[in-house]
């Protein structure tokens, strides 16, 4: 299942997707991954999520983090739960090749796995292939 949590720069998405992986870490029957661009939530997140940076694995475009997701899904079948934190810092802010990217990312993980993805842009910026999952 593939939830976007969207909005403008400041709104807050951050400290929600923080509140949902800590969250997550004290109920969640598998594990909890948080993938960000740097390391800014370091501190942030509970010692029970694994934090991953893009930048240290050199992820960036959306071939590649698709590429990140898929090796993360194939190596480790206990993932219960996936949290994205600024997407487009990752990927780029081609709304059109994101929103291909999230069908893939949902085909992927099916329901087996929950991922939530904060994109900062306003809903009403966002195409209809984006929307369907806020």
């Amino acid at each position: 299942m593939l939830k976007i949590i969207a909005g403008k720069k400041g709104s807050g998405k951050t400290k929600q997707l923080i509140s949902m992986v800590n969250s997550a870490v004290e109920v969640s029957n598998g594990k909890v991954v948080c993938i960000e661009k740097g390391t800014k939530l370091t501190y942030d997140i509970n010692h029970g999520a694994r934090l991953l940076d893009t930048e240290s694995f050199h992820v960036s475009g959306y071939d590649a983090f698709y590429g990140f997701l898929a090796g993360i899904e194939a190596s480790d079948y206990d993932v219960k739960e996936i949290f994205i934190d600024s997407i487009l810092k990752i990927t780029g802010d081609n709304f059109d090749e994101i929103g291909k990217m999230f069908s893939k990312i949902d085909a992927l993980f099916g329901s087996d796995v929950s991922v939530v993805i904060t994109v900062s842009a306003d809903e009403s910026e966002l195409p209809e292939s984006v929307k369907k999952y806020i």
